[in-house]
């Protein structure tokens, strides 16, 4: 039977993982940084540090006109300081149009399968790999460029950053 503090626990891992998909998202640095305890490995094709993952994400995700992250089926084993999760996740990837191809929108369902260590009363992901399982390009239909419009930003000027309770 799960203990309360078990509950706890497993609360505090997905919002570690809501909190990595916004920071996706508003491309927010300090934000992603702090999902992770500095020695972490993010695995995609290749291992990489913290910082090198940083670095990957300025590049890639500086090609999209919006990213959109939605977390499905969340499911976390804890034990002690240690536990290990998996996130399902769909997310999307507006491309902006050129001379060669017109607006679209990749779409890659994936899982994140973590790691997560409790270090100084804390959790984050000490080791992360990145598993897409499918993906998608659909074109953006005419009138539906509205992806990413409507105040929405992809940096720390987004609306809901001033919109949420910090203290002064």
């Amino acid at each position: 039977m799960k203990t309360i503090e078990d509950v706890l626990a497993e609360a505090e891992i997905r919002d570690v993982h809501i909190r990595y998909c916004r920071a996706n998202d508003r491309r927010d640095e300090a934000l992603m940084r702090g999902c992770f305890h500095p020695d972490a490995v993010i695995e995609l094709h290749q291992p990489f540090d913290v910082e090198g993952f940083l670095a990957l994400g300025r590049q890639i995700l500086g090609q999209y006109v919006v990213t959109w992250h939605n977390t499905g089926n969340q499911l976390v084993e804890v034990k002690g300081d240690a536990a290990w999760a998996e996130h399902y996740t769909i997310s999307s990837h507006r491309i902006a149009a050129t001379e060669e191809a017109p607006a679209r929108d990749w779409i890659a369902h994936g899982r994140y399968i973590d790691r997560m260590e409790r270090r100084g009363g804390e959790w984050r992901i000490a080791r992360r790999r990145m598993v897409v399982d499918y993906t998608r390009m659909d074109p953006v239909a005419p009138g539906g460029e509205g992806l990413g419009t409507g105040g929405g930003a992809r940096d720390l000027s987004d609306p809901s950053y001033a919109m949420r309770l910090v203290d002064d």
